[in-house]
C-alpha cells in the first residue's frame, strides 16, 4: 500500500510541476494547436493583429497589419476640445467642457478634457492622439 501511495504521489508532483512550467512559460489555455499565431497568447489578449495577421491592433491607427505606423497627424487641443463638446452632447446632457489639459503619452500628446455638470458634478475625458474619447472614471459631486 505504501508504494502504491508513493508512486502516485511522485506521479501528482511531476503533473502539478509540469503544469506550473507550462503556464510560467506561456503555453497555458490561449496557446494555439497546430502553429499559426503568436505562441503563449493567453486567454485575456486580442488574437489577429498584433503581430502580423488580421487588420491591425483594436482601436489603434498606429499599428497596421504588417507593424508600420501610419501618417495620421495626431490631434491638436482645439480638435480635442471640440471632440470632447461633441461627446458631451451625445452622451452627457448639461455637460460642458470647463478645460482640456495635454498630458504626455509615450510618443505624442494627449488630452485630459474636464466637464462640469448642471449640478457642479465635473467628469474627465481622455483624448488620444488618434482622436479616439474615453470617460474616465464616475462622476463627481464637490
Amino acid at each position: 500500500m505504501k508504494r502504491v501511495l508513493s508512486v502516485t504521489l511522485a506521479l501528482a508532483v511531476v503533473i502539478l510541476l509540469a503544469g506550473a512550467a507550462m503556464a510560467f512559460m506561456g503555453g497555458g489555455t490561449g496557446m494555439p494547436m497546430g502553429g499559426g499565431g503568436m505562441m503563449g497568447m493567453g486567454p485575456g489578449m486580442m488574437g489577429g493583429g498584433m503581430m502580423g495577421g488580421g487588420s491591425g491592433q483594436a482601436g489603434c491607427p498606429g499599428m497596421t497589419a504588417t507593424g508600420t505606423a501610419t501618417t495620421q497627424t495626431p490631434v491638436s487641443e482645439e480638435k480635442a476640445k471640440e471632440l470632447a463638446t461633441k461627446y458631451a452632447e451625445k452622451y452627457l446632457s448639461g455637460f460642458t467642457v470647463e478645460r482640456v489639459l495635454p498630458s504626455a503619452g509615450m510618443h505624442m500628446t494627449m488630452y485630459q478634457a474636464e466637464l462640469k455638470g448642471p449640478a457642479g458634478e465635473t467628469r474627465t475625458l481622455h483624448i488620444n492622439p488618434w482622436g479616439n474619447v474615453m470617460p474616465f472614471g464616475g462622476t463627481v459631486t464637490r
